[in-house]
């Protein structure tokens, strides 16, 4: 189980791209702050709309948002942090997200319990560390894997198989 907080998200195509790694994922729901997505969510691309799914919720601040029993872990490039491949993902997560171009506050990352880095060489997109995470916590747990779930999975217009 886990939600996902983001710190004034830049555009809402990248919240669009956000839901849909929530939905692919499993993610109970999304929240936000700021003003940038809330005047251009109505543009967005959520092409999948599983803004309807998942409840996406624009609120003053992260931290009055963690779910019962979560641990909040901080996204973020900041020394001293603890490498996404080394990270052990807590069952119960709120993961928490800087905007695209910046980074969360001082006062965000000190309410956070643990702070995780992705190793790269530059910095990564929202969406693309969103997912990044997101795959991480799955690869990470006992997932169900098989022919079954890539039927209820892929696209309509993909019926491949191999042969």
């Amino acid at each position: 189980m886990f939600s996902i907080g983001l710190s004034n998200p830049k555009s809402a195509t990248n919240v669009a791209s956000v839901l849909r790694a929530a939905g692919c994922y499993g993610a109970s729901s999304v929240f936000y702050t700021g003003e940038r997505y809330r005047r251009a969510k109505d543009f967005n691309a959520d092409t999948k709309a599983m803004h309807k799914l998942i409840p996406t919720v624009g609120v003053d601040t992260l931290s009055a948002m963690v779910p019962a029993g979560a641990v909040a872990v901080a996204v973020e490039l900041v020394e001293g942090a603890v490498p996404l491949p080394e990270f052990v993902h807590p069952a119960n997560a709120f993961y928490v997200f800087g905007p695209e171009d910046g980074s969360l506050s001082n006062c965000d990352l000190a309410w956070c319990e643990q702070v995780v880095y992705i190793p790269t060489r530059g910095c990564m997109n929202l969406a693309a560390t969103v997912n990044v995470v997101l795959y991480d916590r799955m690869a990470k747990s006992d997932y169900q894997a098989g022919d079954a779930l890539i039927r209820a999975s892929r696209d309509t217009n993909n019926r491949t198989r191999i042969r």
